[in-house]
């Protein structure tokens, strides 16, 4: 019996150990060049109405309600999910809007655990008729998420959701009339 307490205690304490050593925030983006003007590219990205048209949250894996309030695409605009498969129930909010150049909001998710992080949509012209876009999201790993990040790196479980999304964005503006 009192072996097992050791192990038990070794475990423990392996696990600290690690979630010591974890890194606690994360910060990942993605970039992409779309042929369509500025103007044109904030006009979608800033809209959490249109969000369900390029990202792969919304297009995939989404079957359940969404409630939006405050103007759309203007600061402290929202939005209220719950039913997607993943992420069960939270709120967005847009935090801050810079026109023509930054969207940033805020997820809060609340079920099935509850996690805070900030969305961000950069813009720069290149020339009249191309945008370069930044995508990216940052936030805290809490225990367990800072130790799990460790064997499965949030870059590599997001990083590859922010490129689908910045590709379903592209072929949305790119083959409009």
């Amino acid at each position: 019996m009192t072996l097992f307490f050791y192990i038990l205690i070794a475990i423990i304490t392996f696990i600290a150990f690690l979630h010591a050593w974890a890194k606690k925030e994360f910060d990942i983006s993605r970039t992409v060049i779309i042929n369509r003007p500025k103007e044109e590219v904030f006009n979608i990205v800033r809209q959490l109405k249109k969000e369900y048209l390029w990202m792969p949250w919304f297009t995939e894996d989404f079957n359940g309600e969404l409630k939006y309030k405050g103007e759309d695409g203007k600061q402290d605009a929202a939005l209220y999910w719950k039913g997607h498969k993943r992420f069960f129930e939270g709120t967005q909010k847009i935090v801050k809007i810079h026109h023509g150049k930054i969207v940033e909001t805020r997820f809060l998710f609340l079920k099935p655990f509850r996690m805070i992080f900030l969305d961000y949509k950069g813009m720069k012209e290149i020339d009249e008729n191309t945008t370069k876009m930044v995508w990216g999201i940052r936030g805290g790993l809490k225990f367990p998420f800072s130790v799990l990040a460790l064997i499965q790196p949030v870059d590599k479980v997001y990083g590859k959701e922010l490129e689908l999304g910045l590709k379903n964005l592209k072929q949305l503006l790119e083959n409009k009339n």
